[in-house]
């Protein structure tokens, strides 16, 4: 049974099967790809970091996987054109990347389940050691590293990922990304590096390098074609994920926005003419005048626009900031009688002489050329996008997609707080021996009462417990319904947490047991992979 989710409830409440945040206590949210912080507020990264709500995409997600239904995936940026290929059949990829510095625990599984999901419904699929980051952020040596890699790999592979059909490297062997990662150099420096992550004059060189190779990774599913490519990360990520979206942009050789005159704006100013626009056109308001010929002249200009911007003062707030309007007014007026029409800008930002000229030509219909840019009044925003990208692959550029990513929970871990490598109580490794996952799993806090008196007459606390995220996240698998009669009899005080910490015991034992199998299967099959498995780097 899928989750119900009403627009209107309580943004603070959880629906049945949906796990509440980690249980990390971090008010004001920093997201450090290699800090150790938790979100105690998911909203805050809607608010402060422009993640938007994955609940809004699901509809337009075919068969979406269980973690997208129980809002395990909480967000995503710009994941519609990845929707879209699905539902279309048309071309697109899954990418994520795993720094080997441990054992995979049944946190990283979130991951791998992603990445395994895409590909079952048609993307390109790709599994990265990001081996160059754990050397150089984390100091392991390359002997610790092969260990580790070996064993991501292994899980990958055991919990579903054809290698036939997709694609596993590492970092260190992937001379492709090494060469992409030093273009994406160039468009970047320490100043903006220092800003996003905080570097600082002690920060090791390579460390800046592998951030930069991480920029590549994102990017190189798109290197044959351009094409929708999803990043499935947990929210601390999503500083790679904004740099990468930047860096694309900056490879490209048009930008393609939205226009009205002649003049260039801002997003903030176009989207305050876009209404302005909107509404003169709607009203019929335009310049009482004749035209060459002695008829009546209506063309809306920008000094229509002035004059309305300025008696809407009764509702300026519709209109964005007073700084946005008194920048877009001071335009507006210098314009003056310029004719305010619509069309989509082709702004030239790395284009070759030959690519310009080229794109000049394949423009269709009612066009004005300048030096940096062309304006077209017969192409809509879609096909000026598409026609963009294929001048600049035809002319040897990439033509990238921005990224998209979808961020999922941070598993709380067994003991509470945030599940960790560095804890062994915390998680439960991919490789424990099934008892021991049992014994962990019993272990474990729950969200229960002191006593089982109270906890039939009060019910549990299902979105406090790590033992209910272990249904929610793992052991109920895609059984929707299973999940929520563990949560409802939970809450209803029907379930006490004896039971049900033995119940999940036992399920994790059987999960182990099985993903280990599939990993001994795939033990003898690992040097028939197009993979280097170890490395005769040194230290």
């Amino acid at each position: 049974m899928t989750q119900e989710r009403d627009a209107d409830r309580d943004p603070d409440a959880q629906p049945p099967t949906e796990p509440r945040a980690d249980g990390g206590t971090v008010d004001d949210v920093a997201l450090d790809p290699w800090g150790s912080s938790t979100v105690s507020d998911y909203r805050k990264l809607f608010e402060q970091f422009g993640i938007e709500r994955f609940e809004e995409v699901l509809g337009e997600v075919p068969d979406p996987h269980y973690l997208m239904r129980r809002g395990v995936i909480f967000g995503h940026r710009d994941y519609r054109p990845v929707a879209r290929a699905m539902r279309e059949d048309d071309p697109f990829a899954a990418l994520s990347g795993f720094m080997p510095t441990g054992d995979p625990h049944i946190g990283h599984k979130l991951v791998f389940d992603e990445i395994i999901w895409h590909q079952q419904q048609g993307g390109d699929a790709y599994g990265l050691i990001a081996d160059l980051e754990a050397h150089s952020a984390r100091g392991l040596s390359w002997a610790e590293i092969d260990e580790h890699a070996r064993n991501y790999i292994l899980s990958l592979l055991a919990l579903g990922f054809d290698p036939e059909e997709g694609e596993l490297y590492r970092q260190s062997s992937n001379r492709v990304v090494q060469d992409l990662a030093f273009e994406l150099g160039a468009e970047a420096n320490f100043s903006e590096l220092q800003a996003i992550y905080d570097f600082d004059g002690e920060t090791d060189v390579s460390h800046m390098q592998s951030v930069v190779t991480q920029m590549a990774d994102i990017l190189y599913p798109q290197l044959e074609e351009p094409k929708p490519t999803v990043i499935p990360v947990g929210p601390d990520q999503d500083p790679h994920i904004r740099l990468s979206r930047d860096l694309a942009a900056r490879l490209r050789y048009f930008g393609v926005t939205e226009a009205y005159a002649s003049f260039e704006l801002t997003d903030a100013e176009r989207r305050t003419l876009a209404l302005v626009y909107e509404d003169l056109a709607d009203g019929g308001e335009a310049t009482d005048g004749d035209d060459a010929s002695g008829e009546a002249d209506d063309t809306l200009r920008c000094e229509d626009a002035a004059a309305f911007l300025r008696d809407a003062a009764d509702r300026a707030d519709s209109f964005g900031t007073p700084e946005t309007r008194a920048s877009l007014l001071e335009k507006l007026d210098n314009a003056g009688m310029e004719p305010l029409r619509p069309r989509v800008r082709f702004v030239d930002r790395n284009a070759t002489e030959e690519a310009f000229e080229a794109l000049v030509e394949a423009v269709d219909g009612e066009k004005r050329v300048y030096e940096n840019h062309v304006d077209a009044f017969e192409v809509d925003r879609g096909a000026a996008d598409q026609l963009a990208r294929e001048v600049e692959v035809a002319h040897g550029g990439y033509g990238f997609l921005p990224p998209s990513s979808v961020y999922h929970r941070f598993m709380t871990g067994l003991t509470g707080g945030k599940m960790s490598s560095s804890v062994p109580a915390s998680h439960i490794s991919l490789l424990d021996d099934p008892e021991e996952g049992y014994d962990k799993v019993k272990a474990a806090t729950t969200g229960g009462r002191e006593t089982a008196e109270k906890q039939r007459e009060l019910g549990g606390e299902p979105d406090d417990c790590p033992v209910y995220e272990l249904y929610a996240y793992l052991l109920a698998s895609d059984d929707d319904e299973f999940a929520k009669r563990v949560y409802d009899e939970c809450a209803g005080g029907e379930r006490l947490c004896g039971d049900c910490k033995e119940q999940a015991a036992r399920l994790m034992e059987e999960f182990l047991t099985e993903h280990q199998e599939k990993r001994a299967e795939w033990e003898d099959r690992l040097e028939d992979l197009d993979i280097d498995l170890d490395t005769d780097r040194k230290r």
